[in-house]
């Protein structure tokens, strides 16, 4: 997390120390003047508010802008909203991915209820209390766009009456060869599972076994490691078969067998094996035995950094992808993500086969637990960037509803999604569904059902033959 989150973190925290001296003193008085029986009253009431309106976790502030620059020459254009329609100054180029640039500010309903812009026929949230710059995904509408009759309104938010649209251009992805790098079983599906299920040629790689916080196998009488690699087996098999449903066959799917949370150790000493931290095994080939190839880590099964990179060197020139889809470095905070992306890269630079293009995606922020804000099914806005990124491409292919209620089967089918909420997340939905108007698919409880499926899905382009 850098520096300027650190010095939000901590902000947030003292105000948070400020606000609850503050509210105690005020029970104190209320308790002397009205009765001791107004402090349970009020402690219920704020725990409620809390649940309601100040349980979301959001390390920047609403107001700030998002900082997002796009390559040199990108094209764009001043556009105005009159009456609620975009008007372009000059013709649409050519483009699949369309970004709105503009200003929002909440109204006062909008600091309760989550602000959200009707695009068309698609909704996009934001945060409460927004004020500032945001960057809106009208991908799929362009032809809307170009006859002057594509409609923006802001509810419980104010739309700015002018912005600038920037359009990108991208072949289909989906008809070059990929690899999708999943750094744990369900990464792929989360990201990028519209995109390979629309692929004639893509093969999705594994990196882990995902076998830590195994707590709720401890249910069957297992000893934590026993727990542990329960958990990892079942995840490994999600990762290698899951994808049929999406039309992946088995042959083109490898789980490496690395363990959870070790990537970023591995890197630091590539030569020094790290077994799991709860499951005690340290042999990656416990998992491998499904796998269509054989590879290099499977002649010691040494969970090592050095072994890691021969795997995916073999993978990348066996299965000769055109694009590698793996998570953002900048965006995606999560470790194993972060040391899943730098292994790709040394790969790459290692083997005879060279990808033209990464495409990069984010499961998780370092901002913002709930991006993609609002409920399933709605469009995907850019997430939150409060401070700059590289000036990557964007491509944000439109997904169907068939293809999201397939999706969302797909999460469902996945051992790490099928979890009940606690009693306490439980509870927080139904006040924030009552207080603050929010809503929760029916495909599942996991948080993720509500922000992976999606009327998008979003990647940066990076060319990699510059």
């Amino acid at each position: 997390m850098s520096a300027r989150k650190q010095r939000l973190l901590k902000a947030h925290r003292r105000n948070k120390r400020v606000f609850l001296v503050a509210f105690l003193l005020t029970l104190v008085v209320l308790g002397f003047w009205l009765g001791a029986w107004v402090v349970p009253v009020l402690l219920v009431l704020a725990w409620v508010a809390h649940e309601a309106w100040f349980a979301d976790h959001l390390f920047y502030r609403a107001s700030d802008d998002y900082l997002y620059t796009f390559p040199a020459g990108t094209p764009c254009q001043a556009v105005s909203l009159k009456q609620g329609v975009v008007r372009l100054s000059e013709p649409l180029a050519e483009g699949e991915t369309l970004i709105l640039e503009l200003e929002l500010k909440s109204s006062w309903p909008g600091r309760w209820l989550d602000p959200f812009v009707e695009i068309g026929d698609d909704r996009q949230d934001f945060e409460r209390g927004v004020k500032g710059r945001r960057f809106l995904n009208l991908s799929g509408q362009g032809a809307e766009l170009a006859q002057g009759s594509l409609t923006v309104r802001g509810r419980y938010c104010a739309v700015a009456a002018k912005g600038t649209l920037w359009v990108m251009a991208n072949p289909d992805y989906a008809q070059q060869r990929l690899m999708v790098i999943a750094p744990h079983a369900d990464d792929a599906e989360l990201a990028a599972f519209g995109l390979y299920s629309r692929s004639e040629e893509v093969s999705i790689v594994t990196l882990t076994q995902g076998e830590i916080e195994a707590e709720a196998y401890r249910r069957l009488g297992l000893s934590e490691p026993q727990a542990a690699r329960l958990k990892g087996r079942l995840r490994s098999w999600d990762s290698l078969v899951i994808p049929l449903w999406g039309g992946v066959p088995v042959n083109r799917c490898v789980q490496l067998g690395y363990y959870c949370l070790q990537l970023p150790s591995m890197a630091e000493e590539p030569g020094k094996a790290f077994g799991s931290r709860e499951s005690t095994d340290s042999d990656v080939r416990s998992v491998r035995r499904h796998n269509p190839m054989r590879l290099p880590a499977d002649a010691d099964g040494l969970p090592t950094w050095h072994n890691l990179i021969a795997d995916l060197v073999a993978l990348l020139e066996h299965f000769r992808p055109e694009v590698v889809v793996t998570p953002h470095p900048e965006l995606d905070p999560h470790s194993d993500h972060v040391a899943s992306t730098r292994a790709v890269l040394e790969a790459i630079a290692a083997s005879s086969w060279k990808p033209k293009t990464l495409l990069m995606y984010a499961n998780h922020l370092h901002d913002n637990d709930r991006w993609p804000m609002g409920p399933a099914g709605a469009g995907i806005a850019l997430p939150p960037a409060i401070e700059p990124l590289p000036a990557d491409r964007l491509w944000s292919p439109l997904l169907s509803a068939e293809v999201q209620l397939d999706k969302a089967m797909a999460l469902a089918m996945e051992h790490d999604l099928q979890e009940q909420p606690v009693f306490k997340r439980q509870l927080r939905r139904l006040i924030q569904q009552a207080l603050a108007g929010r809503r929760w698919p029916a495909t599942g409880s996991n948080e993720f059902f509500r922000k992976a499926v999606r009327r998008h899905e979003l990647f940066w382009v990076r060319d990699l033959s510059e």
